[in-house]
C-alpha cells in the first residue's frame, strides 16, 4: 500500500528535533507525517508513573536550552496555548562533597559572587570575570553553537568578529574555547569546593574534565543557568510531547506510532519516501530522520558508502537513572539544598575526573557522580501533598561491563547488563545518597532502576545506553559532527536530511537541528 498523495515531509522518529520541526513545518502549510516506531511518542521526553498520582520523567527533564534556544522563540506561544507551564526555582544547581559541606547556585550574580568568596577569597571575583568575559564572546559563541556552520549568515558573522577583533584577535577567542573544564577550573578558582560545582557539569555535555572544549561548555553552562534557571515542564515533559503534536495535528499533520521505518527509499539520488515495517510506503518529496549514523547508513539506506565512517564513528558513555518515590519532604543533613534543582554528589574535580576514567575503561564507578533532581522542588504536582520524586541521573555508566572499579559487585562474563547487575549499582548510588538524607530508606515507596540496557530498550538512538547520540570529543563535534565532511545536515541524497543528538548542534532538549532543517526547508 503507498500513501495517495506525496506528503511534503515524512519525519523518522519523534524526539524533541523531529516535533520540533514538524511543528515549524506545518505551521508553514507543510503537509508533514512522523513515524515513530515506539508505542509513545517523545524520543527523551517521557512522563511515567511512580504511584498513585506520582510522575516521573525516566529520561530527560530539564529544558534550560529549550527555553534558551530558538525553536522555543519560534514556538512558544502555540506551546503556552496548548498548556505548557516551565517551572523553575532560584536555585538551579549545587554541589554536596562527601564530608557535608555544600555550595548552590543562584540566579543571582551577586549572591553568586558572595558565595564563592565565602568559599575562597577571590573566587567569586573570579566568577564575575570569567561570566562577564564570556558575555563578550556570547555572539560568537552561541553562533557557532546554534547556527548552520555551512551557511551564508556563519560566514557573514565570523567575517564580522575578525574585522571587530582583528585576525589574531579571533584566534585567540577560538583558541581560548578549547580549554578543558580542569584547566579552567585550577587556573580560575582556588577552592575545592567551587571546583567541585562545576567539574559535574561538563559531563552533562557528553565530555569528561581533561577534554577540550568542555571548560568552555562549563561556562556557557554557568551563564544559561543563571539566566534561566534548570526548567521543568509542569506535571512531566510528556505534556511538552503533547503540545508539539497538537500543533502539527491542528495544521493539518500526522503523527503514527508503532511505525517502524524499514527503508528510505531513493531513486536516481534523490529520497522519494519510505517503507514501513509493515509493507506501507509513504510518498515523501522530503525526509527527516531523526536517527543515529548507525541506523540511518547501516540500515534505513541501502549500499551507503558511509560504512568506513560508520565503523570509526564512537558512542560515548552509557546512562544510569534512578528514580524515588519518597514518603514526606527530602531531609537533607545540609541545610539549604531543599530547592535546589540539581544536585550534583561528588567528590569534586578529580572525583568527577576519576569516575569518567573508570567508566571509559569499562568499569562500575566506585564513587560515580550523582545528579540529584529535585522535580517537585520547582513543580508540586508531580507527587501527592505529603510526598516527594527524586530524579538521579549517573552519567558515568559503561556500555559494555568489564568489571568493578571498587572489586565489590560481580559483572557478567559477557559484560552486558543484566538485572541483578542494575540492581546491585543501584545500591551503591543509594547507600551515597542515603548518606546525606536524615531516613531516607525508611521514606521510600518506590525505587525504580534504568541501566544503559534499559535506556536504549526505551529509545534505540541511545546507544549502549548513550543519551548524547555519539562521543562529543571535538572531533565529532560543530564542523565535524557525525562525519568529517558533514556538510550542513544534508546526507549526499537530495531532499534527504539528517537530525538529532548525532548531527549539529548536538544533543540537548533545544530542538536545534530540527529547527535549522525545518527553516532551510522554508518554515
Amino acid at each position: 500500500m503507498t500513501s495517495a498523495t506525496p506528503w511534503d515531509v515524512a519525519i523518522i522518529g519523534s524526539g524533541i528535533n523531529a516535533l520540533a520541526a514538524g511543528a515549524l513545518l506545518a505551521k508553514s502549510g507543510k503537509r508533514v507525517i512522523l513515524c515513530e516506531r515506539e508505542g509513545v511518542a517523545g524520543g527523551c521526553m517521557r512522563t511515567e508513573t511512580l504511584g498513585p498520582g506520582a510522575v516521573f520523567d525516566p529520561l530527560a527533564t530539564t529544558f534550560v536550552l529549550w527555553v534558551t534556544g530558538a525553536a522555543h522563540g519560534a514556538l512558544a506561544a502555540d506551546l503556552a496555548r496548548h498548556g505548557v507551564e516551565f517551572c523553575a526555582t532560584e536555585t538551579p544547581t549545587g554541589v554536596l562533597l562527601p564530608d557535608g559541606r555544600a555550595l548552590v547556585y543562584r540566579m543571582d550574580r551577586a549572591a553568586n559572587i558572595a558565595a564563592f568568596n565565602a568559599a575562597a577569597t577571590g573566587d567569586g571575583d573570579q566568577l564575575d570575570h570569567d561570566l562577564t568575559g564570556f558575555l563578550g564572546k556570547a555572539e560568537l559563541l552561541f553562533g557557532l553553537m546554534g547556527g548552520e556552520l555551512w551557511s551564508r549568515k556563519t560566514a557573514m558573522m565570523l567575517g564580522k568578529q575578525a574585522w571587530s577583533r582583528g585576525p589574531l584577535g579571533l584566534s585567540s577567542v577560538m583558541g581560548a574555547a578549547l580549554v578543558s573544564m580542569r584547566a579552567w577550573l585550577e587556573t580560575s578558582f582556588q577552592s575545592n569546593l567551587t571546583r567541585a560545582l562545576w567539574a559535574p557539569w561538563c559531563l552533562h555535555a557528553g565530555l569528561g574534565p581533561e577534554a577540550a572544549f568542555s571548560g568552555q561548555m562549563g561556562q556557557v553552562i554557568g551563564f544559561a543557568l543563571e539566566a534561566a534557571g534548570a526548567p521543568v515542564i509542569k506535571g512531566g515533559a510528556a505534556n511538552m510531547v503533547r503540545a508539539l503534536v497538537a500543533i502539527i495535528e491542528e495544521n493539518g499533520g500526522e503523527l503514527r506510532l508503532n511505525s517502524e521505518v524499514q527503508q528510505i527509499e531513493e531513486t536516481g539520488g534523490a529520497v522519494r519516501g519510505l517503507r514501513l515495517a509493515s509493507g506501507e510506503h509513504i510518498a515523501a518529496t522530503k525526509v527527516l530522520a531523526s536517527v543515529t549514523p548507525t541506523q540511518l547508513h547501516g540500515r534505513l539506506l541501502t549500499a551507503s558508502p558511509r560504512q568506513e565512517d560508520l565503523r570509526k564513528y564512537r558512542y560515548g558513555k552509557g546512562n544510569f537513572q534512578l528514580h524515588y518515590l519518597l514518603n514526606g519532604p527530602v531531609r537533607w543533613t545540609t541545610e539549604g539544598l531543599e530547592q535546589v534543582q540539581l544536585l550534583h554528589l561528588t567528590p569534586g574535580l578529580d572525583g568527577v575526573s576519576k569516575a569518567g576514567n573508570e567508566a571509559e575503561r569499562g568499569l562500575l564507578p566506585e564513587v560515580p557522580t550523582i545528579c540529584v533532581g529535585q522535580p517537585c522542588a520547582a513543580d508540586p504536582s508531580r507527587a501527592p501533598e505529603g510526598q516527594s520524586v527524586l530524579w538521579l541521573q549517573m552519567p558515568e555508566a559503561p556500555r559494555h561491563v568489564k568489571g568493578d572499579a571498587a572489586g565489590l559487585i560481580d559483572t557478567p562474563a559477557d559484560g552486558q547488563w543484566t538485572e541483578s547487575l542494575r540492581e546491585a549499582f543501584a545500591d551503591r548510588v543509594e547507600a551515597i545518597l542515603a548518606r546525606h538524607i536524615t531516613g531516607f530508606r525508611e521514606q521510600v515507596l518506590t525505587r525504580r532502576a534504568l541501566s544503559p540496557a534499559d535506556l536504549q530498550g526505551m529509545n534505540m538512538n541511545l546507544v549502549g545506553g548513550d543519551p548524547y547520540g555519539g562521543a562529543c570529543t571535538l572531533d565529532q563535534f560543530f564542523l565535524w559532527r557525525p562525519f568529517g565532511d558533514t556538510k550542513r545536515h544534508e546526507t549526499g541524497i537530495r531532499g534527504l536530511y539528517h537530525i538529532g543528538a548525532s548531527t549539529h548542534p548536538g544533543p540537548g532538549l533545544s530542538g536545534g537541528s530540527g529547527y535549522l532543517v525545518a527553516k532551510e526547508l522554508g518554515a
